[in-house]
């Protein structure tokens, strides 16, 4: 096989194999947008979007992610660094349960949390402290859950690109270690923090599983843009849920575009 893509002709097979690929998976997803965009009207869609239960679906999914996004990043900071940076028994099976939330269900992670607050402890916590099932703190727990993974990986991978020897010639220098890590690794890392920080309030933006798991699908309560989604299609209103589609795509493009204009490159998960 390896011997007939050898030369010109293999080349350019291989080429177009390539290209034909893009283009397929282009023009699928290309079609997915036109499909909706001409499924509904223009001034049903405008109404759609302007509605007061969509733009209280706006603001909470904004609210929630922004909080959501910056609990994850303190978290990720420290975890990433340890995990990029130390040696210790057990590293391997630390840094796999991290990963965790990328690889289960957010339906899975959500009922877990709902569990949990059915324990006497959980009880307690929702009783006393905060109320997060069936609640707004109940979503940015069930964003936190499913974010901070995706932070910590993205962070880990920034700090595993910054040679570990800035930080022992600011050493020598006089720096203790703390001083190094914030004055020479976190301001190297500092493209890498803030890419991390809109992909994981994008993702925040569309989490639906875990979310709809332990806050529950109340409209105007707990109603997030995926939500919104849930129960415009539950009640056949599929304009208003082809609005909302369209209105986390514009997120989705907009944070990925805001990545490669900063990081001038593709970031790699």
């Amino acid at each position: 096989m390896f011997k007939i893509l050898r030369g010109a002709g293999g080349e350019r097979v291989f080429r177009w194999a390539t290209i034909s690929a893009l283009v397929v998976l282009a023009l699928f997803f290309i079609g997915i947008v036109v499909s909706m965009m001409a499924y509904t009207r223009w001034d049903t869609f405008v109404s759609a979007l302007f509605s007061e239960e969509i733009l209280f679906a706006i603001r909470l999914s904004v609210t929630t992610a922004t909080v959501a996004a910056v609990i994850s990043i303190l978290i990720a900071v420290p975890v990433a660094y340890a995990i990029s940076r130390a040696s210790f028994p057990g590293k391997d099976i630390v840094d796999s349960l991290l990963d965790l939330p990328i690889v289960i269900s957010p339906v899975a992670l959500g009922a877990a949390l709902l569990v949990f607050f059915n324990t006497p402890l959980g009880a307690s916590i929702d009783d006393n402290v905060i109320k997060f099932v069936f609640s707004v703190p109940g979503i940015i727990l069930a964003q936190v859950t499913v974010i901070s993974a995706l932070a910590i990986r993205l962070l880990k991978s920034t700090f595993d690109s910054i040679d570990p020897r800035y930080e022992q010639v600011a050493r020598t220098l006089g720096c203790s270690k703390p001083e190094a890590f914030f004055r020479v690794t976190l301001p190297l890392a500092k493209n890498g923090l803030i890419a991390s920080g809109i992909l994981t309030w994008a993702r925040a933006v569309g989490e639906f599983g875990a979310t709809v798991t332990l806050a529950g699908a109340t409209a105007m309560k707990t109603e997030t843009l995926p939500t919104a989604i849930f129960l415009s299609l539950a009640s056949a209103d599929v304009e208003k849920a082809i609005a909302v589609i369209f209105v986390l795509v514009i997120i989705a493009v907009v944070a990925l575009l805001s990545i490669r204009k900063i990081t001038g490159r593709r970031y790699q998960i």
